[in-house]
């Protein structure tokens, strides 16, 4: 069988020799449109051709792809990444699998050898550090030192399969952010393997993963079930997307930043509507923005709920790969294969889109984004307005300007230091009896310094994530702004936990050039860790003083981080207000100490002489920000980082791990446990059932998160989480996150919708509680999962837009299956969740257009039955449901079974798309 059904193969002498290529021209000469093709589905469309088999991918498909048009589509399409990405919250649970898929093989007579990465697999190690220690020169150190002691295990786990597996790389931990590292040393453009040259492309078990199509990669994030399937060699499946153009135009005006301009992209893509779509970038603008520019705005992909934000391959993906020492060979080839193969970027204009959305640079202003939802843009000169309304709207507090407190502002309260500091520990902290509507200002002495709390407090100013941490004009530009602050006197308000975590050590290298790391330093932005921390939710407590005066006055304090993510309980369980913002601005804020600030027309503070010090006396211009970065920014550096980037310190090269084909668990182990899917799995596949007598576990609103469903962060020992592990004799300070235990089933499980701020309608407070049915008893939800799987009842979850929002995050959808849910009834999904959900054999049902619970007066505490499962599947199948109250009363409607694709089906039939797999290799 010919592997070229359209005979166009052909030879491309390269710096690399000569190489076989599929041509796109070749294929347009036989008369399809590519010229019409947006240049992203073009490399969909030279996947296909190239993986052709006429069995997993056909002709078929070819030309649904060839034949795209601009109209919604219900025609499902593969793809196989040349390469998958993996982070260590999400690549620990896949490994986890892989190995216990190795156990099963073993347990069924057959050689384990064989489950191993059909390709290549790097696992960066970057979601585990958090910021203990802050504001010090020995805060990085003892971080790490922090980091290692608490998940030694993982990391022996991880460094067993970097040994035991083919194919499978890991990035140390210390060493950079793994999107990060994807854009400045990783991708390479293009990729030269077996005599072949094609585009590089990825899937990546992270939700950031798209911010390498920046570089011109196509990549996106996947659940790390499916990215499994992708390296055990199953093509991913998914609709034939729309694809949305954004154009700009113009040129970002002066005082604003990418930061600035990315999130007003978010709001503006996110109100279009971009879910499940991929987003194409093109206009005159694209010549004004520079990789790392570009990579901002792919980075926020998942905020505005696309898979992809892509630029094409153009003169600034070459200068950008020669300044961050990719090879003279790599470059050229990337240039001469993508003009080759009709992915350079030209011919815009004959591209047809799906829809445009336009955006001229030049109306961009300083913006931030909050209080917990990316998209929720708010102009930097209407943040203290919106933060007095949202108190009031949220939180039924009235604003109080801070002119009109009779505390006055924190200087004013100031004091000497003592003779004899105390300890934190011994912190006085009393409490004004002056309460303004509400509004209670909590006044904290420590070691004879005084200052006021009170809502709006910043009490976490974090310069965080890949998102602009890549980028040198907002880190350099942070810089500057630390230096001329230092210059006029200001320093950072004492209730400020500050942090800088870098996405590379390339940022610290040029920073110390610059000589603004020790301005950073000097208002203690020290680096703390290369790692995600407080996007990911690993801030660290808070001061006990200040987490004693937010936690006893019910204060809603505030956090400023440049990061990407900042949904309720995710930076840090006790603040409740949380905005992104450019690293620039993060200092500034740090600054003023709180969020209730006119930065254009306030002063951020006052210098020693009691003269205001505004932020435009402060901010950098352009042109200072240009010559820094000219001066400074070296390929060396890129070329002294990444030759050492899989070392890893001493720490880890002294990881004693063992050498065994099949890993050997350890029933002592709290971190690292058999995935309990697989153990004593059929060979043959169950017929499908109707879903009887269910009852509601949770009833949820619109925007739940996988943050919601599956929580990175911290837990308490009253969790059932934190019970499951002080039965087990870990003590609480070792309980380290949720992220960091996913590796362990049983952990995980227990914290499946214990997020403190979710709100499930069947439960009287906040958090991870529901109402068991009929009892009426109000307990936690894993505890009423439990008491249903006694009664062997099966589980439903009624919900409604937007559903798994956010994070890449598979134990989402596991902790899902494992409480004994068969099925969720949203009103839409995110499109990562429901993969997920299918991948782990739960069936994700939608109402029918303009239905939803409240439309059908459904309270949860009905019975359902979904019926129509049992007949046979198939593609967006209509089924019925029957829900019966609890006066017996009878109601009938119709719901769409989300299996978007005739593969989904068959996951689904099998309980999961690793089942299927396994399934499979066990009939060869």
């Amino acid at each position: 069988m010919s592997l070229d059904p359209y005979k166009i193969k052909r030879t491309l002498n390269t710096p690399k020799g000569p190489l076989s290529y599929w041509s796109l021209n070749e294929l347009k000469e036989t008369g399809f449109n590519i010229d019409s093709l947006p240049f992203s589905i073009r490399i969909l469309l030279e996947n296909a051709l190239r993986n052709f088999d006429d069995f997993a991918i056909t002709k078929e498909h070819i030309e649904t792809l060839a034949n795209w048009t601009p109209a919604p589509s219900d025609k499902d399409i593969p793809f196989k990444p040349a390469r998958v990405l993996m982070q260590d919250f999400t690549g620990v649970p896949a490994v986890v699998d892989i190995a216990s898929l190795r156990a099963e093989a073993v347990r069924k007579g057959k050689n384990p050898n064989n489950i191993n990465p059909l390709i290549p697999v790097d696992l960066v190690i970057d979601h585990s550090v958090q910021v203990d220690y802050f504001g010090t020169n020995y805060s990085y150190q003892k971080n790490v030192d922090l980091e290692y002691e608490r998940n030694g295990e993982r990391y022996q786990f991880l460094k067993w399969a970097q040994k035991a597996f083919d194919n499978f790389s890991v990035v140390p931990p210390g060493m950079g952010i793994c999107h990060q590292v994807n854009l400045e040393y990783l991708a390479q453009g293009v990729i030269s393997r077996d005599g072949n040259v094609f585009p590089d492309t990825l899937v990546g078990t992270d939700s950031h993963t798209p911010m390498v199509n920046g570089i011109g990669v196509v990549g996106w994030g996947v659940g790390g079930i499916e990215a499994e399937a992708a390296i055990l060699g199953q093509p991913i499946y998914f609709i034939l997307p729309e694809v949305v153009g954004l154009k700009l135009t113009g040129t970002l005006p002066l005082g604003t930043t990418a930061t600035d301009m990315v999130l007003t992209i978010t709001q503006l893509l996110r109100k279009h509507g971009v879910v499940g779509k991929f987003v194409e970038v093109f206009g005159n603008g694209l010549d004004n923005l520079t990789v790392p520019d570009r990579a901002t705005i792919s980075n926020m992909s998942p905020e505005f709920g696309c898979t992809v934000t892509y630029f094409p391959i153009d003169a600034r993906t070459l200068d950008y790969m020669a300044k961050t020492n990719r090879s003279t060979d790599q470059i050229q080839l990337v240039e001469e294969y993508a003009k080759a193969n009709m992915l350079w970027r030209t011919g815009e204009d004959k591209i047809k889109y799906s829809s445009v959305v336009e955006l001229d640079l030049a109306t961009v202003e300083p913006t931030v984004a909050g209080p917990k939802r990316p998209q929720d843009k708010i102009l930097v000169r209407e943040f203290k307005q919106k933060f007095g309304e949202i108190l009031q709207d949220a939180h039924g507090r009235e604003y109080i300007p801070i002119d009109k407190r009779e505390e006055g502002r924190w200087y004013e309260e100031g004091g000497s230091q003592p003779s004899e500091p105390k300890t934190e520990t011994e912190a006085e902290i009393e409490y004004e009896t002056k309460v303004k509507n509400g509004l209670k200002t909590v006044v904290v002495k420590l070691n004879n310094e005084k200052f006021a709390l009170y809502d709006g407090s910043i009490v976490i100013a974090a310069i965080t994530s890949c998102t602009n941490t890549s980028n040198p004009s907002v880190m350099l530009g942070a810089g500057l702004v630390a230096k001329k602050a230092r210059e006029r006197g200001l320093d950072v308000k004492p209730w400020v936990k500050t942090s800088l975590a870098p996405g590379s050590k390339v940022v610290t290298d040029y920073l110390k050039s610059a000589g603004l790391l020790e301005d950073l330093e000097a208002l203690r932005f020290h680096v703390v860790g290369y790692g995600c921390t407080s996007c990911i939710g690993n801030s660290g407590p808070l001061p006990k003083h200040i987490a004693k005066a937010v936690e006893e006055n019910d204060l809603i304090v505030s956090s400023v981080l440049s990061g990407n993510r900042n949904f309720e309980a995710r930076v840090h369980p006790q603040v409740k207000m949380n905005y992104l913002m450019s690293p620039m601005l993060v200092v500034a804020y740090a600054l003023a100490g709180r969020v209730d600030v006119d930065l254009l027309n306030e002063p951020l503070g006052y210098d020693p002489n009691l003269e205001p010090v505004y932020l435009k006396d402060i901010w950098p211009s352009n042109d200072e920000i240009s010559e820094v970065m000219r001066k400074v920014l070296s390929p060396a550096d890129f070329e002294k980082s990444y030759g050492e980037i899989f070392e890893g310190d001493d720490q880890w090269k002294n990881l004693n791990v063992p050498q065994d084909e099949v890993y050997q668990w350890s029933e002592e182990s709290t971190y690292i446990k058999e995935a309990p899917f697989f153990d004593g799995l059929s060979e043959m596949v169950s017929d499908s059932k109707d879903i009887l007598g269910a009852k509601v576990l949770l009833k949820l609103g619109d925007s739940i998160t996988t943050d919601h469903i599956s929580p990175a962060g911290s837990f308490n020992e009253h969790s059932p989480a934190g019970k499951y592990l002080i039965e087990r004799g870990v003590d609480r300070k070792q309980f380290n996150s949720y992220g960091s235990r996913r590796g362990n089933d049983e952990v995980m499980v227990r914290g499946t919708f214990a997020n403190v701020r979710i709100k499930n309608q069947l439960a009287t407070k906040e958090g991870g509680y529901t109402t068991h049915i009929p009892s009426g008893e109000e307990m936690s939800v894993y505890d009423a999962s439990k008491k249903y799987r006694e009664e062997e009842t099966p589980l439903i979850v009624l919900v409604g837009k937007e559903y798994g929002s956010g994070s890449s995050r598979d134990w989402a959808a596991k902790g899902t299956t494992l409480l004994g849910i068969k099925a969720v009834l949203a009103e839409s999904y995110e499109r990562i969740h429901r993969s997920n959900l299918v991948g782990m054999g739960v069936l994700p049902l939608q109402y029918l257009p303009g239905e939803n619970a409240d439309f059908l007066k459904l309270t949860g505490k009905e019975t359902f039955s979904i019926l129509g499962i049992s007949d046979g599947l198939s593609t967006l199948k209509t089924l019925q449901v029957e829900a019966i109250k609890e006066d017996r009363e009878k109601v009938n409607f119709q719901v769409i079974c989300r299996l978007d694709s005739a593969i989904e089906v068959e996951y689904y039939k099998n309980g999961g798309i690793l089942h299927y797999v396994l399934r499979d290799f066990l009939k060869k």
